[in-house]
């Protein structure tokens, strides 16, 4: 690693996460105290801090042995969530967000976390760190809360393109099959395809072409395949990975957020309703807490980035210090497990067979479509 200003020696052996601390709703001081939790946890672990040096460098102070991880990247200027992805591409070179990926870029870090604008975070990692070759889509990958050994499944994508045709969708299971794989541990996941229903006539036309494609791509890539899954299968046992479009999968994701908070809200009004309420609260506070942490979406905070020439994960923009040191957490197993080398060397040979694979489908896709025209 090459050595740069503000670079402690002490860092050497350690893995580097790259952090665009300006990113978020909450400011630098929620970032750097994400940091520190991680910092606490993982002695691995060290950063590279992007943002105001001025700013940044008396939040790290404050706590106690995170300044001997951190380096620091002194950036003038940040990307807003209003900000268009367009503008910060052509005017984002001094944003904290633009020096974080540079860093994964030149080899300085192995990993960039930002709370930041999606839509920018994704334009800039496709311009910066580039498309792995033979990916059309990148996609975002989260983990979504199910009743599963693993106490979670993987979906993509959930938002980086709101389109996906049937090859894109089998790319998707490809990626997710190797991140379930290499960054959860799930040594043959099971794939699902997110339709309407189960039936195989159900779907549109490019989801029906996926399924086949996916269903004849299963075994060579090492996972199972278990055909269309619906909305409920998300947070179930029926799959480990949920494929889907980023709009369908935005949805899900947003609509999942949506109605765990509203549970929380009405399990605190149940018990706030009386005495006799108060009191069972009081007795049942080991199995809510129990429950709070099990549904917490801080704990599975953290959307990667598939088929980019490095690692980037993006944290939820509202996120605390929990939220944010779980989005690092992930960021450090990923790197640790060399997933992005892992899913290169995946990428790389599949994409022959897959295009081998997908090119008999779509000439009969287009023979079926010139019959129909000529009846």
């Amino acid at each position: 690693m090459t050595a740069q200003p503000d670079q402690n020696p002490a860092n050497a052996d350690r893995i580097i996460i790259s952090v665009d601390a300006m990113g978020g709703d909450n400011g630098p001081s929620a970032v750097v105290a994400g940091i520190a939790k991680s910092a606490e946890k993982n002695p691995d672990i060290g950063f590279i801090l992007h943002g105001p040096k001025q700013v940044l460098k008396p939040l790290v102070a404050k706590r106690s042995g995170l300044s001997e991880r951190v380096q620091y990247r002194d950036t003038p200027d940040v990307v807003t969530m209003e900000d268009k992805p367009s503008h910060v591409m052509r005017n984002g070179k001094s944003t904290s967000m633009w020096s974080a990926l540079e860093s994964v870029r030149n080899g300085e870090a192995q990993g960039a976390v930002s709370c930041g604008n999606t839509g920018a975070l994704m334009a800039l990692s496709v311009i910066r760190l580039r498309k792995l070759p033979g990916v059309n889509r990148p996609a975002i990958a989260i983990l979504f809360p199910s009743r599963n050994p693993q106490g979670f499944n993987v979906m993509l994508d959930a938002g980086a393109d709101i389109r996906a045709d049937a090859p894109d969708l089998l790319q998707y299971a490809l990626m997710g099959a190797s991140y379930a794989r290499n960054g959860v541990g799930l040594k043959r996941p099971r794939i699902g395809l997110l339709n309407v229903g189960t039936e195989e006539h159900k779907g549109r036309p490019e989801l029906k072409e996926a399924h086949a494609l996916i269903a004849r791509f299963a075994e060579q890539a090492d996972f199972d395949f278990v055909g269309f899954v619906e909305g409920s299968d998300i947070p179930g046992t029926t799959a480990d990975v949920i494929v889907t479009d980023g709009f369908t999968g935005n949805i899900a994701i947003k609509t999942g957020e949506g109605t765990a908070r509203m549970i929380a809200d009405l399990l605190r009004e149940a018990f706030q309703y009386s005495l006799l309420s108060r009191l069972a609260s009081v007795l049942a506070i080991t199995s809510l807490g129990r429950l709070k942490k099990r549904i917490d979406p801080r704990r599975v905070n953290g959307g990667v980035f598939l088929g980019l020439n490095g690692t980037v994960v993006k944290s939820h923009g509202s996120a605390d210090a929990t939220g944010v040191s779980a989005a690092v957490k992930l960021a450090f197993r990923l790197a640790k497990s060399g997933f992005s080398e892992k899913l290169a060397a995946r990428v790389a040979s599949t994409v022959e067979l897959a295009q081998d694979v997908a090119e008999p489908a779509r000439r009969t896709a287009e023979q079926q479509q010139k019959e129909e025209g000529q009846a």
